[in-house]
């Protein structure tokens, strides 16, 4: 019968061995933690290896996930579909064991981390969907939302910004089935973290409102078990337990040193190693009683029926509840989705009076959050700016977590990665507002949502230089381009209420990546428009005013510089605006998505003479414009003035575009 330690070190040599054969990686942090991962997985995770997806397993987050290794050998030896020969293709070309962890690859992995502090902020975000899924469908005698958040974290983690931002959210919001395994390990990249890091973690956590255990042995089972025990005891506040560790333990010459952080140990290092642990075995070789000791099938199995059972009951006392469950965890639109939304879009285009793009957002945001109540809202302490607050919206507090909005303080990071948690556990469509200026703050979190392909929904208003007085520090210039750069981000900036309402059905219906919706502070005119280019704004791009034949000059434009392109265009003669189309472009990467006959009827390749418009940097409009398009835009930072001003300067005005264009023609 091999003991705790034997099957602990089963993932030391699985980690050691795969590092050894991929010649890079990070053996240290699996070799350190991998005591505490033994108890945790073995006698407290819920969880079935034969589904990964069932709904009220526990969740499990490496927020240190430069020790891949780690949940890599965890998940082989518990029973997931991932192999020795995965194990032995670490850090290969398209194997299911890449460098860091990453979301649809290994069965088991529940989010995508390597960037130090998004996981545990992503783990808040787990933590948070469950508390509210369970505060909507569990009743008195019935808990069908019932599991548990664990995650681990090292030192880089506790000193990355995010990690306070998320974590005090956490302690606010009370989220008692979180529970946090801290690797105090004293040792980061740069080696002892004396010289730069040394925050007292217990009293830091303590001040969130966190329930604290320092000083546990991280490599005595006993103690480490006695303390998840006691972690679990407590359901008011999450618990982080500070785990005193021996980076790279049983390395004779590199336990607690920054050399076992970030390389292999080395052939002579590891045979070493092999006997201070007694694993006599070959590399990748484990034993079957090892194997034994690990399986989790039967037990998840088991598990799993148990639960399947609570909610064949559950489904017969509340079937409504039931059938709304199910639906949300699927991800299924209501049957009535399109049928509203559309309706709405069709009621809008009669708009008359002048509408800021960020009141339409909030439009569209009343009657979505009617009909579609796994939205959960948020903002990052500009809720009446962003306008995310609708109609249906309730909040959300540590006391009544059967709200559907959050009110995330100024934390934009935080807010952004603990959104991807909430999206990546299931049973929401999360959205959370910001400044586009302050999208700066949560690139990384856009990043890793882009990265792992997930349905988060970012707002984001004061899109411009409109925003006038409070200057080049709060005027994005650069953002919408770069945002347009990230693969599988999609990015809508709409011109008036129209495409404001499609930009929303466009991210609603997304179910394959992000999206990011630009919205305006200033008031913008609803352009006319048949029925045909209401149903092609979904394309992307289309030709909201069009030339007499085919035209002589193009010119595009985004946002709230349509109007202005329109109106230029209106104010040149009879005969010049014959000549002249214009293409409104909400969304570069949905037009890009279209066939080549579509974009070629919008954008002719014979037709050269082209301007782009909009109150941003030129670089990205090339592609359009061509190398010899005109570009009124704005390629330094902004100014502080009066909006009129600040157009005026740029030269973003109708008597700069129609001088342009007469030029052209």
């Amino acid at each position: 019968m091999p003991t705790r330690r034997d099957l602990a070190n089963a993932i030391r040599a699985l980690s050691m061995d795969a590092v050894q054969q991929a010649k890079s990686g990070h053996p240290g942090a699996p070799m350190g933690m991998a005591d505490i991962a033994e108890v945790v997985w073995n006698d407290f995770l819920k969880h079935n290896p034969q589904n990964p997806n069932w709904v009220d397993r526990d969740r499990f987050v490496l927020s240190n996930g430069h020790g891949s290794m780690l949940i890599y050998s965890l998940l082989h030896l518990t029973g997931y579909d991932l192999s020795i020969d995965d194990l032995k293709a670490f850090r290969q070309m398209h194997s299911k064991t890449p460098g860091h962890p990453e979301h649809g690859y290994a069965p088991g992995v529940e989010t995508t981390t390597g960037p130090l502090g998004q996981g545990i902020a992503n783990a808040v975000g787990m933590a948070l969907a469950e508390s509210i899924l369970a505060a909507k469908f569990n009743r008195d005698d019935a808990k069908i939302v019932d599991h548990h958040t664990y995650a681990f974290l090292g030192d880089g983690c506790l000193m990355e910004g995010i990690s306070h931002e998320a974590c005090s959210l956490a302690g606010t919001l009370k989220l008692g089935k979180l529970i946090a395994l801290y690797d105090d390990n004293n040792i980061s990249i740069d080696g002892e973290v004396e010289g730069w890091f040394t925050d007292d973690t217990a009293k830091r956590f303590e001040s969130y409102g966190w329930h604290v255990i320092a000083d546990v042995d991280g490599h005595d089972a006993d103690a480490i078990k006695a303390a998840v025990e006691e972690a679990k005891s407590v359901t008011s506040k999450p618990t982080i337990i500070c785990c005193k560790t021996l980076i790279g333990f049983g390395s004779p010459n590199k336990q607690g040193k920054e050399s076992s952080h970030g390389a292999p140990l080395g052939d002579d290092e590891i045979a070493l190693t092999r006997k201070e642990l007694n694993w006599p075995h070959a590399a990748f070789e484990v034993p079957d009683d090892i194997y034994a000791g690990w399986d989790a099938k039967s037990k998840g199995e088991t598990e799993e029926q148990i639960w399947n059972q609570a909610f064949t009951n559950y489904q017969a006392k509340y079937p409504e509840l039931a059938a709304e469950f199910n639906r949300r965890i699927a991800g299924d639109l209501p049957e009535n989705w399109s049928e509203v939304i559309d309706t709405y879009i069709e009621s809008v285009q009669a708009s008359a009076d002048k509408v800021a793009s960020r009141k339409a957002s909030q439009m569209a945001l009343n009657v979505i959050g009617e009909v579609l109540p796994e939205l959960l809202g948020g903002s990052a302490d500009l809720a009446g700016s962003n306008l995310t607050i609708n109609s249906a919206s309730k909040g959300v507090s540590a006391d009544d977590k059967d709200g559907n909005y959050m009110y995330y303080g100024v934390r934009e990071f935080g807010m952004s990665a603990i959104m991807n948690g909430v999206t990546l556990h299931r049973g929401f469509i999360p959205y959370g507002g910001t400044f586009l200026m302050f999208s700066e703050y949560a690139r990384n979190a856009l990043r890793m949502a882009a990265l792992m392909k997930q349905q988060s929904i970012f707002v984001f208003t004061h899109d411009s230089i409109g925003l006038g007085e409070d200057g080049p520090t709060h005027q994005p210039v650069e953002q919408a381009s770069t945002l347009r750069l990230m693969p599988n981000m999609s990015v809508w900036r709409p011109c008036d209420v129209v495409e404001s309402a499609v930009a929303w059905k466009s991210a609603i219906e997304n179910r394959t990546g992000p999206s990011s919706l630009l919205f305006s502070r200033q008031g913008l005119r609803c352009e006319a428009r048949d029925a045909g280019q209401v149903a092609n704004i979904a394309k992307g791009g289309y030709i909201l005013k069009d030339s007499e034949g085919e035209p002589e000059a193009i010119v595009i434009a985004t946002g709230s510089e349509v109007s202005i392109a329109a109106e230029a265009i209106e104010s040149m003669s009879a005969t010049e605006q014959k000549k002249v189309r214009l293409v409104s472009m909400p969304s570069n990467d949905v037009f890009d998505a279209q066939d080549d006959a579509y974009k070629n009827a919008v954008l002719p390749a014979n037709v050269t003479k082209r301007v782009v418009v909009e109150a941003g940097v030129s670089d990205f409009w090339y592609k359009y414009a061509g190398l010899d398009g005109r570009f009124i835009g704005v390629n330094t930072f902004g100014e502080s003035a009066p909006i009129a001003d600040v157009y005026a300067h740029f030269g973003i005005t109708t008597d700069n575009i129609k001088t342009t264009l007469t030029e052209l023609l």
